[in-house]
């Protein structure tokens, strides 16, 4: 992995931040994707830089604006001379009751969730394949078992499973692509969504009986990027075995 180059969306804070961590613990060098969250991200990049010279960099750009993807891959290429992964990890995430939802809802968690990971995949091809490198696309356990008033989030991820396969098929030989899904990792911000009860519920229907870190998702997508030379097209669920009996 050494001086290889990956672009993380979504890499300032919780999981897109472990993954940032750890690639660049292993050598990589990272470019940062973030949006609202600059202050994060040139914290995350100047201590990364500080362990490692001219190893990261801040692309930041709206995941919803369609215009600005191919920008955010460039940059990201041009930080380091080349692009050898992919890490399309920035999600929208929350409730979606059926018989409530809109526009507003449809094109947030569809585009952060489905069509930027595919924009920003193709926008990546031609280096990726010059590179022989991989992408892997953050899912979720809920992409095959839908999470009960998640109605457009469970179908976008359902979508990004399947545009997984599809671009394994359409980017090989050179480019490998797989997904991971994690479980429970972090539970949402502002005690939104998931109360005390229903966290232990989770918590004790999953074998392993507690929840996962982010590092555990971290080094999955390690494992895929570059360590994984004959894996692609498939989906790694890193959740505790909860989805033996989901």
């Amino acid at each position: 992995m050494q001086d290889r180059a990956v672009l993380v969306t979504g890499a300032a804070r919780r999981i897109g931040a472990a993954i940032a961590r750890h690639l660049h613990a292993a050598g990589a060098r990272v470019a940062l994707h973030c949006n609202r969250s600059r202050a994060e991200a040139d914290a995350l990049a100047s201590g990364l830089n500080r362990a490692r010279a001219s190893s990261a960099a801040v692309v930041q750009g709206d995941l919803l604006d369609v215009a600005s993807l191919t920008r955010i891959v460039d940059e990201a290429a041009s930080a380091f001379g080349r692009l050898d992964g992919l890490v399309n990890n920035a999600s929208s995430f929350y409730a979606t009751p059926f018989g409530k939802i809109g526009e507003r809802e449809w094109n947030d968690l569809m585009g952060s969730n489905l069509r930027a990971p595919l924009l920003l995949s193709q926008a990546a091809a031609p280096r990726l394949r010059e590179a022989r490198g991989a992408i892997v696309n953050i899912v979720d356990i809920h992409w095959e078992r839908p999470l009960a008033n998640f109605v457009v989030y469970s179908i976008a991820k359902a979508g990004l499973a399947g545009l997984t396969r599809s671009l394994a098929l359409e980017l090989g030989p050179e480019v490998r692509v797989n997904g991971v899904a994690p479980g429970a990792i972090l539970w949402p911000e502002g005690g939104k969504h998931f109360d005390e009860g229903e966290r232990q519920r989770i918590a004790a229907q999953t074998p392993l009986a507690r929840i996962g870190s982010p590092d555990d998702v971290a080094g999955a997508v390690k494992y895929l990027l570059f360590d994984a030379p004959f894996v692609t097209g498939q989906i790694l669920a890193v959740d505790g075995g909860r989805t033996v009996h989901l």
